[in-house]
C-alpha cells in the first residue's frame, strides 16, 4: 500500500482548551477557531528533504520548511506506523497556523492531528485509517489525550488512559482497515478512550491570551508528586460538577471550575495569568487557566441572568495592564472537531 500520487487534503483542526479547572489530564474543549493544514503528494525527489513546507500566520518565521517540520514528520511516521510504502513520494505542505504556540490553546495538539488526518486521508480511500485510529495515535504522540481528543472530535470531552498505563506510556493500536469511521464519537481502544459530551447551549467561552509563553514541560515541572488527600478529594467533587455544569446547569461554573491539582503549584511561573483569574474569581466569573497556560479562560452564560456580557467586559478591563499585552477572543465552541476535504487526482 502507497499514498495516492497526486492526491491531495485540506484539514482543519479547533484550538482546544484542556483541564478546564479541576479535570487535569482529562477533559477538554474545542474553540470555534483553529489551523489549516493542505498536504500533496507528488513524486520522489521533488525536494531535496523529502518536503516543502509553507508557513502563514504563528510560525511563520522560526518553523522549518523542509522534511523537518513536525506535520512532515508526523505524517511519514504515522506511515510507517500503518505499514505504508512512502519511498516513492514526497509532500507538499501549506500550513496556516492561527493558534498562538506556546499558550495553551492546544497548538501542538492541532499539528498531530491535522498531520495524521492528512496522511490517512491521502491513502488509498479502502484503506484510511479512520477517526478513532487518528485519535489513538494522536493520543501517543502527544502522549496525554486531554488536547487530543476535543480536536478530533470536537465538544467537551472526557478523556482517560487504560487501567495500568500512565498516559504516556499507553500505545495506540495498531491501524487497520476496520479501523473506526469518522464521525465515531466515543473512541474505544487498548490505549486511550473518551466520551463527547454536548455543552449547554448558553455556555460560551471567553480567552484572554498574554504576549507570553509558557512551555508545557516547564509547567508540568512545577507539580508536586504528591498532594493533600483533601485536595484530591475536594478536586473530584468539583470535577464531578463541572459534568453537570458544562451540560446542564451552567449557573454551577464558578464553583465547579475550582482546581487544587495543579493552578495553584503553576501560578509562580505565570503571575499575570495568576492575578487575571484571582481579579476574575473575586468577581464571581468562572476563570481559569487553560490548558498548561498562560492564557486565561472563562466559562459564562448568556441568557436570563447570565454573566457573558459582564465576563466580557471585565475580561476588558483587567487586561489593560500595561507591562502584558492581551488579546481577548469570544471564540464560541467548535462541536465538530477535525474537517478533512479530500481531492483525488484526475485520470
Amino acid at each position: 500500500m502507497a499514498p495516492v500520487l497526486g492526491a491531495s487534503v485540506d484539514v482543519h483542526v479547533p484550538a482546544t482548551s484542556a483541564n478546564l479547572g479541576p479535570g487535569f489530564d482529562a477533559f477538554g474543549l474545542a474553540l470555534a477557531y483553529g489551523d489549516d493544514l493542505s498536504a500533496r503528494v507528488v513524486p520522489a525527489g521533488t525536494h531535496a528533504s523529502g518536503a516543502r513546507v509553507t508557513v502563514s500566520g504563528e510560525g511563520a518565521e522560526s518553523l522549518p520548511s523542509d522534511g523537518t517540520h513536525l506535520a512532515a514528520v508526523t505524517i511519514r511516521g504515522a506511515w510507517d506506523r500503518w505499514g505504508v510504502d512512502h519511498s516513492g513520494v514526497d509532500l507538499e505542505l501549506e500550513a496556516t497556523n492561527r493558534i498562538p504556540h506556546g499558550r495553551g490553546q492546544g497548538s501542538s495538539a492541532a499539528v498531530v492531528v491535522a498531520a495524521l488526518w492528512a496522511a490517512a486521508s491521502l491513502l488509498p480511500a479502502h484503506a484510511r485509517p479512520g477517526r478513532d485510529a487518528v485519535f489513538q495515535l494522536a493520543a501517543a504522540t502527544e502522549g496525554h489525550p486531554d488536547n487530543v481528543a476535543p480536536a478530533v472530535f470536537g465538544g467537551f470531552t472526557i478523556s482517560w488512559s487504560e487501567p495500568g498505563q500512565s498516559a504516556g506510556e499507553a500505545q495506540a493500536r495498531p491501524a487497520g482497515l476496520d479501523a473506526a469511521v469518522p464521525g465515531d464519537a466515543d473512541g474505544q481502544s487498548a490505549g486511550f478512550g473518551t466520551a463527547v459530551l454536548e455543552v449547554h447551549p448558553e455556555l460560551v467561552a471567553l480567552v484572554a491570551i498574554p504576549d507570553v509563553k509558557l512551555a508545557t514541560a516547564l509547567a508540568r515541572g512545577l507539580l508536586p508528586a504528591q498532594v493533600p488527600h483533601a485536595d484530591a478529594a475536594a478536586n473530584s467533587g468539583n470535577a464531578a460538577l463541572l459534568v453537570h455544569a458544562m451540560t446542564s446547569r451552567p449557573s454551577l461554573l464558578f464553583q465547579a471550575t475550582r482546581d487544587l491539582l495543579h493552578e495553584g503549584y503553576r501560578a509562580p511561573a505565570m503571575p499575570h495569568s495568576a492575578a487575571l483569574i484571582a481579579a476574575l474569581r473575586e468577581r464571581g466569573f468562572a476563570a481559569t487557566v487553560s490548558g498548561a497556560g498562560p492564557t486565561v479562560l472563562v466559562l459564562a452564560r448568556t441568557g436570563q441572568g447570565g454573566d457573558a456580557e459582564a465576563a466580557r467586559a471585565a475580561l476588558d478591563q483587567l487586561t489593560q495592564d500595561g507591562s502584558v499585552r492581551w488579546r481577548v477572543l469570544e471564540p464560541g465552541i467548535d462541536t465538530v472537531g477535525a474537517t478533512v476535504r479530500v481531492h483525488q487526482p484526475l485520470d
